[in-house]
C-alpha cells in the first residue's frame, strides 16, 4: 500500500521469523492454498462489488479505493489468496485433518462490507470463510469471535440478523470505524471498551458477554478475526494489552472449542502494526492454539 503505510508485507515476515525464532515453524503444518473463487465471494460480496474490484484492480501503480485503502498490482492476488487460505483452513479443520488453524494473510479482511471496500481490507476473509463452512459443509452454526482493536463494521454488515452466525467484537471506542452498538443485530454482540483500558476491561467482555452467548448459541466451528492492535505499544490505537491477555483470551476459546466443536478453531490475522508486538502476540496464539502455552 506504499512504503509507508503500516499495513505493509514485513508483517507476514515477522510473524514467520518469531515462529522460527520461538522453534514452532517445524512443528506446523503448513498449508498451499488457491485463490477463492468468485462464487466464494459472491456468498458474502455483492456481484457488483466484486466485478469493481476485478476491473480497478491496475497493471502498474496504485488505485485507492478509500484514503487509507488502496491497490497495487499484486493486491488482487493477495486478496483472493487470503480469503482462500480461509476457505482452505476451513476444509482443514472440518474434515479432521488438523485440529485448528491459523491464517497469516494479508490484507486483512474484517472491514471489508457486502459491497464496500474500506479500512485496508478488500474481501471479508473470515466472512467468506464462515458462509464457506455453512454452505458447502452443512454446518447449522458458526461463531465469529473479533478481538481486533477495531470492531469489524465489514463483518456485522454481512452477517447481521444472519441466524446461523454469531459475531462477537471487543474494540476500541469511540474509535474507527465508530460502530453504534444499540443499533447492534440479536446476533451480534458489541463490547466497546474505553481507551486507555487494559486487558482487564477484555476479559470482562469476554466472561460476561461472549462465553455465555457462545454457550447459548452452541456453535459447531469457532472463527477468530485475531487483531493484535490491541497491544499497548500499537501505533494506531490506545488500548493498554500485552501478550498475557493474546493468550489469555486464545485460551479461552480453545477451551470452549473443546467443550463445544471438538475443538475446531480457525484464526485470521487481521490488524496489528508495530511489527515486534505483532511478532510476539500472533506467537503466543498460534503457540495457545497449539496446546504449548498455560
Amino acid at each position: 500500500m506504499g512504503q509507508y503505510h503500516p499495513e505493509s508485507p514485513a508483517r507476514i515476515r515477522v510473524i514467520e521469523d518469531q515462529l522460527i525464532a520461538q522453534r514452532l515453524a517445524d512443528f506446523l503444518h503448513k498449508a498451499d492454498v488457491p485463490a477463492a473463487t468468485v462464487q466464494q465471494l459472491a456468498r458474502v460480496h455483492q456481484q457488483r462489488y466484486i466485478d469493481e474490484i476485478f476491473e480497478m484492480a491496475p497493471r502498474q501503480g496504485s488505485v485507492h479505493l478509500d484514503p487509507d485503502t488502496s491497490m497495487n498490482p499484486h493486491s488482487l492476488d493477495a486478496a483472493l489468496h487470503a480469503a482462500g487460505a480461509v476457505i482452505k483452513a476451513v476444509d482443514l479443520v472440518l474434515s479432521g485433518e488438523v485440529r485448528n488453524a491459523f491464517c497469516a494473510v494479508r490484507p486483512p479482511g474484517h472491514h471489508a462490507e457486502r459491497a464496500r471496500a474500506t479500512g485496508f481490507c478488500f474481501f471479508n476473509n473470515v466472512a467468506v470463510g464462515a458462509a464457506h463452512a455453512l454452505a458447502r459443509h452443512g454446518l447449522e452454526r458458526v461463531a465469529i469471535l473479533d478481538f481486533d482493536v477495531h470492531h469489524g463494521n465489514g463483518t456485522e454488515d454481512i452477517f447481521a440478523r444472519n441466524s446461523s452466525v454469531l459475531y462477537c467484537s471487543a474494540y476500541q471506542y469511540p474509535f474507527y470505524p465508530f460502530p453504534e452498538p444499540a443499533l447492534a443485530a440479536p446476533n451480534v454482540i458489541h463490547c466497546p471498551l474505553q481507551a486507555g483500558s487494559d486487558g482487564t476491561a477484555l476479559r470482562q467482555a469476554v466472561n460476561d458477554a461472549w462465553l455465555p452467548a457462545l454457550r447459548d448459541f452452541q456453535p459447531q466451528l469457532l472463527l477468530l478475526s485475531a487483531g493484535f492492535d490491541g497491544h499497548r505499544l500499537d501505533p494506531l490505537a490506545d488500548l493498554n494489552w500485552s501478550e498475557d491477555d493474546f493468550q489469555w483470551v486464545t485460551a479461552q476459546l480453545v477451551s470452549h472449542a473443546d467443550e463445544q466443536c471438538d475443538g475446531r478453531i480457525v484464526s485470521t490475522l487481521e490488524g496489528g502494526y508495530d511489527l515486534n508486538a505483532l511478532a510476539r502476540s500472533a506467537c503466543i496464539h498460534v503457540k495457545t492454539l497449539m496446546g504449548l502455552s498455560q
